[in-house]
């Protein structure tokens, strides 16, 4: 069986899983479980301008290259969130508390180490799940969450030994999808994520530099380690996202076509389209 996402021709194309890209590492996912239940996922929503307010008149003002594709209360019934770490692209509060107000029966996972921050932001306390990686997760009937380890420049954890930084191996109905939050190479990473039978991998390729470290952006995977890791992790779709959301942390594009080049015929390449659904065909 081979796994490919092609574009939707109907919002919900026949029932089948789908993927859409929110801009920079959010995403929406309709998920079917193998008992006919369908879900709706958001990971890392980032639906606001916040970082905008935020960063005003700095080095990285944070403004948007692209507007918000979708609002709150506009989503299908959001069952689940998943967030990534704290930063406010992956853990937004103003987008945060307009889905906890929009959707009144979804649960938000973040991992353990942010979870008194998630309830300081505004997500109800009873609505948390803490993560922590390799500790398996059933946060709906019929769907899993494996959280896995994710370097954010480096490996950090907090004082009670919690990863400050988490991604996630989410699988329902047979499928499995990786999404490694903000990532960079570690060691061990590949043959963890190999264990764990990933189909559709989601990673960034917007890269780093010594630069934007210095002026607190650690970054992520260049677009040839990304295609090294959705190749040892044996991947059928490599779906790229972290860029085109702001101009000083995108993706070099000369680095990403010659990183594609080596990647292997057997894996399909997804550059999404912001707020386009894509479906999952099996063959």
């Amino acid at each position: 069986m081979t796994r490919r996402l092609l574009p939707a021709e109907a919002p919900d194309d026949a029932g089948t899983p789908s993927l859409t890209w929110l801009g920079q590492a959010g995403f929406l996912l309709r998920l079917h479980t193998a008992g006919d239940g369908v879900y709706t996922l958001l990971i890392d929503p980032y639906l606001s301008d916040s970082l905008a307010k935020k960063y005003a008149g700095t080095e990285f003002p944070h403004q948007r290259l692209m507007p918000a594709p979708v609002t709150a209360d506009r989503l299908p019934d959001v069952d689940l969130v998943l967030c990534s770490h704290k930063h406010s692209d992956h853990m937004d509060p103003e987008t945060l508390r307009a889905v906890t107000a929009a959707h009144p029966a979804c649960r938000f996972v973040v991992p353990e180490a942010w979870r008194a921050h998630a309830i300081d932001i505004g997500v109800p306390a009873d609505r948390v799940i803490g993560a922590d990686a390799d500790v398996l997760l059933e946060p709906l009937p019929g769907l899993t969450v494996m959280p896995v380890l994710a370097a954010h420049e480096t490996l950090e954890f907090d004082e009670f030994g919690h990863s400050r930084h988490l991604g996630y191996v989410i699988e329902a109905g047979g499928l499995r999808l990786h999404h490694s939050g903000d990532c960079v190479p570690y060691e061990g990473q590949a043959d963890r994520l190999k264990d764990l039978g990933i189909h559709v991998a989601l990673l960034p390729i917007n890269g780093r530099d010594a630069y934007r470290l210095q002026l607190a952006v650690p970054g992520n995977f260049h677009p040839e380690e990304a295609v090294t890791l959705a190749a040892a992790m044996r991947a059928e779709v490599f779906v790229g996202h972290h860029f085109g959301m702001f101009e000083f942390n995108t993706v070099n594009e000369e680095h990403l076509e010659e990183a594609l080049r080596r990647l292997p015929e057997s894996i399909q390449w997804l550059r999404p389209e912001v707020a386009r659904p894509y479906v999952l065909h099996e063959t």
